[in-house]
């Protein structure tokens, strides 16, 4: 059986029809559907490009193949672009395949109204939370109330009425997006860690660090992340500490943040990495770190987060989705408060004790996230799925099984 999987990613496409990636969800990210599944169709954003950097890797591979949507940026592009997007999303699905929605997605909203509309099951992992993603503060856009208060309802619905659910937090997603009574759910990560990527034991601080290297690991295309307000944050905190702020990963807000930096005196002190490869690439930045921040407005379970506490790096973080489920209350600040946040900053960045303890704290904690960990919660979800959609496959037998693709075409 074939895993048809949308997700809300843009990737790039060579003209041989192969997907890329600079960061997230390459090839082996998909391999672990074909643990359960014969075969993976990714259905996502697909830039035609004719070369990709040396760095990316490769999305597509042997038993994943790519079903590449038109390109769009933004929810005007979209508008303008849906007819054409939803006939693509509607020609993707073949009866027969499992289908799995990773939410919240534009693209995973349109297959499961089609979905609906034939009576055909569907499972969902829940790994953005569209209400955050949309609070004040996060995005700048005329549509944003609408967009927030629309995507809330949408994945509610698309919550409540799937056959199966899995989230990427423990509790906290689960809570404002519950399935039904009678619906089957597993809470666990996406992130998985090799035992290479965690370190043995924490670091020991002997005395505060001078500079304080502060770092932020994230794709800066989109406020929600917060880095403005880490930017706003770190210009009090150089009134008191010697620090310097490394931003990891790039996005069209760069510039933005420079200028805001220069603004407030201190430009010298930000720089930007820009995006890095996986592994050992992201493996040595973290190590540079002294403290990790992510002051973030929306958050499933942050990957780069987990991986800075596998790295033994002390975190402050904001207390948002699945945040206060991987640090400690005191290590934690309410999102959109710079002042609060660097205060934080402050107090731990000049308390070598407190940055030990950190540091031991988040390497054992990370240990949760190794592939025996997950691996398990992770198989048993993606067979509920596969036996949910052979059932109903098997009901079905010797009646008329209408097709997506012609209740597409009969309302276009």
């Amino acid at each position: 059986m074939q895993v048809t999987v949308t997700l809300e990613f843009r990737f790039a496409q060579l003209p041989d029809g192969t997907l890329w990636t600079p960061t997230t969800f390459p090839y082996r990210f998909w391999e672990r559907y074909l643990e359960v599944f014969d075969s993976v169709q990714i259905v996502a954003r697909a830039q035609p490009v004719d070369a990709v950097p040396t760095s990316w890797r490769e999305a597509t591979g042997p038993q994943v193949i790519a079903s590449a949507i038109p390109y769009y940026v933004g929810p005007l592009q979209y508008i303008s672009r849906y007819r054409a997007v939803k006939r693509a999303i509607s020609s993707s699905f073949t009866h027969g395949d499992a289908v799995l929605l990773r939410l919240s997605s534009r693209i995973g909203t349109v297959m499961r109204g089609e979905l609906n509309r034939c009576g055909y099951p569907y499972g969902v992992e829940v790994v953005a939370d569209p209400y955050d993603v949309f609070s004040p503060g996060a995005m700048r856009h005329p549509l944003r109330p609408f967009l927030r208060i629309g995507g809330f309802i949408g994945l509610r619905r698309a919550c409540a009425n799937s056959a199966v659910s899995a989230y990427v937090t423990e509790d906290a997603l689960q809570r404002r997006y519950p399935g039904r009574a009678e619906t089957a759910m597993f809470g666990f990560s996406d992130v998985e860690l090799g035992d290479d990527f965690i370190k043995e034991r924490g670091r020991t601080v002997l005395e505060a660090p001078k500079p304080l290297r502060i770092m932020m690991v994230g794709g800066i295309n989109q406020l929600y992340k917060a880095p403005h307000i880490l930017v706003d944050a770190f210009a009090q905190v150089v009134r008191q500490l010697d620090a310097c702020l490394i931003f990891v990963g790039g996005g069209q807000y760069r510039e933005f943040l420079q200028q805001r930096a220069d603004a407030l005196g201190v430009g010298d002190r930000v720089s930007f990495s820009g995006e890095i490869s996986g592994g050992a690439a992201v493996l040595a930045m973290l190590d540079t770190a002294d403290l990790f921040v992510l002051p973030s407005f929306q958050e499933g379970l942050p990957r780069a987060m987990v991986e800075a506490m596998a790295r033994g790096v002390p975190c402050i973080g904001s207390s948002v989705g699945g945040i206060p489920e991987l640090l400690q209350r005191e290590d934690i600040v309410p999102p959109g408060d710079d002042k609060t946040l660097a205060k934080k900053i402050i107090e731990v960045g000049s308390d070598p004790e407190r940055l030990t303890e950190m540091s031991s704290r988040n390497i054992c904690r990370a240990r949760d996230f190794v592939e025996d960990a997950i691996r398990p919660r992770r198989i048993a979800f993606y067979r509920s799925l596969r036996e949910i959609t052979e059932r109903h496959i098997e009901s079905k037998k010797g009646g008329a099984l209408p097709s997506i693709n012609s209740i597409c075409d009969a309302r276009v």
